[in-house]
């Protein structure tokens, strides 16, 4: 089903404003002058992350003052519409004061409390992923036109490139078994974390992503690209959700192996 004109006219919105948020944070990244923060969780967090989601609530107040809006570093404004955005002005924010290009920012839209459309905008590689509920997923570099993101067709552990952010948070959750299995099973294992690790499979150059911790705005713009894509975006137990605090990216004939290693948690 394709989607009707006020989701379109929002998707469209999306893309524009994660390139521009994007733009914007390549001005502190890399840049010697830039000054680290660590918040109350001991997450960094810099100057550019709270620039980029300001611009991100401004531009999206003007267009529709009537939907809801929640972010990372700003918290909930409340809608009357159905319509909600999630913001991460920059995933990987540690990534992105080490002067290390795999970080994004991320724009997630939901309708009635379902995730309808995502945005991944890598902006200091120049590349975006981007999905619509019935318009599928996409690939942008530049230079070229947009081409159908896909998921790989890797059905074994053993073929599989797997990814994932932290091992540390593995730890953290008491489930340094999974990552051990992961790593010995899977053909090669890499932290090409953050949302860089779901955009590559996204798009089939990795076959798995796993965060043993996530927040919302990490995963509001990742289920509707992986699904687009053909693949599948799930908690550890399977369930195709934004809200559980963690996450499991892959396709579809993964996703049953992955939920046994997972189980072990």
């Amino acid at each position: 089903m394709q989607p009707d004109d006020s989701l379109r006219q929002r998707y469209q919105l999306a893309r524009e404003l994660a390139a521009a948020a994007g733009r914007r944070t390549l001005d502190l990244f890399q840049n010697p002058r830039m000054q680290v923060e660590l918040k109350a969780d001991l997450s960094p967090v810099t100057a550019a992350d709270r620039d980029a989601e300001q611009f991100l609530r401004e531009r999206i107040a003007a267009a529709y003052p009537d939907d809801g809006i929640i972010g990372e570093e700003f918290g909930v404004r409340e809608g009357t519409s159905p319509f909600r955005w999630i913001l991460d002005p920059i995933d990987g924010t540690r990534s992105f004061v080490c002067g290390v290009p795999l970080y994004g920012t991320l724009i997630g839209l939901q309708r009635a409390g379902t995730s309808v459309a995502g945005v991944i905008e890598l902006p200091a590689l120049g590349e975006s992923v981007h999905a619509c509920r019935g318009a599928g997923a996409w690939h942008c570099l530049p230079g070229k036109a947009p081409r159908r993101a896909q998921v790989s067709k890797c059905s074994t552990l053993t073929e599989a490139v797997f990814v994932t952010s932290e091992i540390q948070t593995f730890h953290q959750r008491q489930a340094e078994s999974v990552f051990d299995a992961l790593e010995r099973n899977c053909r090669v294992a890499r932290t090409w974390g953050d949302c860089y690790g779901y955009a590559l499979v996204a798009t089939g150059r990795a076959d798995i992503m796993i965060d043993a911790v996530m927040s919302v705005w990490d995963a509001a713009a990742i289920l509707p690209v992986l699904e687009e894509a053909g693949g599948c975006f799930t908690d550890w137990s399977g369930r195709a959700t934004v809200d559980s605090g963690e996450g499991v990216a892959c396709n579809r004939d993964l996703l049953p192996q992955l939920l046994r290693v997972l189980g072990q948690a």
